[in-house]
C-alpha cells in the first residue's frame, strides 16, 4: 500500500517519517553528549560532538545508526 506523496505507507514503523536529525535534536535535549557517549559507545559522542558530525558519521554507518534509532524508542 502506498502513501500519496510518501512511497511505502507504513503505519506499524514508529520511525517512519522521523528524520534522522530530529532524533539528533531529541536526543541531545534529553541527555548530554557524554550521557550519549556511555549509551552508544561511538566517538561522533566523544570527540568534540556536534549535530553535523554525528549525522555524518550516522548516515555511513548503519550500525550506529541503528543503535541512535533503538536509544530514541525507548527514550520517547
Amino acid at each position: 500500500m502506498k502513501d500519496e506523496n510518501n512511497g511505502p505507507h507504513q503505519p506499524n514503523n514508529p520511525l517512519h517519517g522521523v528524520k534522522l536529525v530530529a532524533i539528533l535534536e531529541y536526543l541531545t535535549q534529553k541527555y548530554t553528549w557524554d550521557e550519549l557517549a556511555e549509551k552508544i559507545n561511538i566517538n561522533c559522542f566523544k570527540n568534540d560532538p556536534t549535530i553535523k558530525s554525528s549525522l555524518k558519521f550516522l548516515r555511513r554507518t548503519p550500525w550506529a545508526r541503528k543503535k541512535v534509532e533503538e536509544l530514541y524508542l525507548k527514550s520517547i
